[in-house]
């Protein structure tokens, strides 16, 4: 039997009005397809688990995004509605964005396949080349908050905004990352880079 979080709760009664519906749905299909999953709350946006990782949501100022954990391995990559916000489904504004009901179950048991599997997520980087920079959802969500960060953030050359990324990926707790968030979009917000302490006058 799945465990709910009452963390999830109160985010998604938090959410605005156009967002709830959205949230509720995505919640009720995950435990649909996956009985047994778990519900967490990770740096500070709702995240379902089942021997792992599986899959997690967040609502913005003005839209939705759901992805999974492990879906660089089994969902196309150069989806364009993927590439317009973070998460696998694009930017979601009302339940009828979504896939049908059908397809996003089956996702999601493709999404515990994997991990009934043991199978790792995707490396970040390859041998060689660097991977497709990916902006985590907290940090999405930060920014849309703090318009001038957004647009330091925006204006960074690629490498400014990986080394960003990296260091709140990087963290090993929780409270790790939340605290590099706030510093992150603090600087950002000044119009300063990662290693702006470093950098030449």
């Amino acid at each position: 039997m799945g465990t709910t979080h009452a963390g999830m709760d109160a985010y998604i009664d938090k959410a605005a009005p156009f967002a709830q519906p959205i949230l509720r749905h995505l919640r009720e299909v995950v435990h649909q397809a996956c009985p047994e999953v778990v519900e967490a709350m990770k740096w500070s946006s709702p995240h379902f688990e089942y021997r792992g990782m599986l899959c997690n949501m967040a609502a913005f100022k003005q839209h939705c995004a759901f992805g999974f954990w492990k879906g660089s391995l089994f969902l196309e990559q150069g989806d364009e509605r993927a590439q317009q916000a973070a998460g696998h489904f694009g930017r979601i504004t009302s339940i009828d964005d979504l896939p049908p009901r059908d397809e996003i179950i089956a996702c999601i048991h493709q999404a515990m396949r994997l991990n009934e599997e043991g199978v790792r997520a995707a490396s970040r980087k390859q041998p060689g080349e660097k991977a497709e920079l990916v902006v985590p959802d907290d940090l999405t969500a930060a920014l849309e908050a703090n318009e001038a960060a957004l647009v330091t953030f925006t204006r960074f050359s690629p490498s400014h905004r990986r080394e960003y990324v990296e260091w709140i990926a990087d963290a090993k707790t929780d409270a790790t990352r939340q605290k590099r968030l706030r510093q992150a979009v603090e600087w950002m917000a000044e119009g300063k880079s990662r290693h702006w302490k470093y950098a030449r006058s």
